[in-house]
């Protein structure tokens, strides 16, 4: 009799250990994110679809998630971060081009005119883009681009560019590495771009990375094999192109995908059809003291038609100023 008390007094310490280590693991996920529905429902998702006795249950190898950049991953105001860059490209390269001094938008690009720079649409960031981003080969602009992130700041926060990734993101990609989920950059940003910094601010290498390109071409230059960067557009990653591009380079159907503005609704509705259990998430832009705040009505990372899909279908929306403990990372 006394034997059997003290299995079951055994059982009852370890059964109220248990519960203790499990409720202090799940204190610790995601420890940049608040308590609260958000959270919770990104922690269940994992659950269900990690779990084997689960209907939900998810096998390691189509556990595919994709995440916009700009806005979503990383801060996107006033302007894309990779407009900084071909700025400060453009005016370095500027003594070369003296026919810029009265051609636009270079014209009003090198008097800090960016509101009559981009007057011209589409065509003018193309036209910027072009100028500031080829001519020459991948090694050189890798150079180029890791320089400039390691010396250029922010106009607003005077913070390093990659100093403004989203701390809870990180934590979000590096939790769902942890379940065996493999995650992939999908952004409307520049592939080459990405590649250069991502996998050390983010733990995502290079052939994860989905973006817009330019055309590129092999050449022989001083007898090394090189790749050269060309003025021409190869594919643009954003809107109706992101689903294309998850194809292309990953070729399996996403299960995870978050965004945050309409540039990513075509990413999460091609997610949102599978025959798998699917987590469709958008980070809205709600904390005008730690970020930034906008939303329908913005000229960057408008979020409207996302918005209201979200809405109606039930997808996770995160509010930055209430589901963040912080927003940047604070080393």
């Amino acid at each position: 009799m006394k034997q059997g008390k003290q299995r079951t007094c055994i059982v009852l310490i370890a059964f109220f250990f248990s519960l203790q280590v499990s409720s202090a693991f799940a204190s610790e996920l995601l420890p940049s994110w608040n308590d609260g529905s958000v959270k919770d429902s990104i922690v269940d998702y994992v659950a269900q679809v990690t779990d084997k006795e689960s209907k939900s249950y998810i096998v390691p190898s189509d556990r595919i998630a994709v995440f916009d950049n700009d806005g979503c991953l990383w801060s996107e105001k006033p302007l894309y971060f990779q407009f900084y860059f071909a700025v400060d490209r453009i005016k370095e390269m500027a003594p070369e081009h003296p026919e810029w001094k009265t051609i636009e938008p270079f014209s009003s690009l090198l008097k800090g005119d960016y509101e009559s720079a981009l007057a011209g649409g589409n065509e003018a960031i193309i036209e910027i883009v072009m100028a500031s981003h080829s001519g020459m080969t991948t090694d050189e602009f890798n150079e180029i681009v890791a320089d400039w992130l390691e010396n250029a700041r922010h106009p607003e926060t005077g913070k390093k560019y990659t100093a403004m990734i989203f701390q809870p993101m990180v934590e979000l990609l590096e939790y769902l590495r942890a379940n065996d989920f493999k995650t992939f950059i999908v952004s409307g940003g520049g592939i080459d771009f990405l590649r250069v910094w991502a996998e050390k601010a983010y733990g995502i290498p290079p052939e994860q990375i989905v973006g817009s390109s330019v055309k590129m071409k092999f050449e022989i230059r001083d007898g090394k094999p090189v790749i050269v960067r060309l003025p021409e557009l190869s594919f643009i990653n954003d809107k109706e192109g992101k689903p294309v591009g998850i194809q292309n380079y990953i070729g399996k159907h996403p299960v995870f995908a978050f965004g945050n503005s309409d540039g990513d609704l075509q990413m999460l509705q091609w997610t949102d059809v599978n025959d798998k259990k699917t987590f469709k998430g958008l980070v809205h832009h709600t904390d005008s003291e730690r970020e930034w705040a906008y939303d329908r009505k913005s000229h960057v990372g408008r979020l409207d038609k996302a918005l209201d899909e979200a809405e109606n279908l039930g997808w996770t929306v995160v509010d930055m100023a209430k589901d963040w403990k912080v927003v940047y990372p604070t080393q």
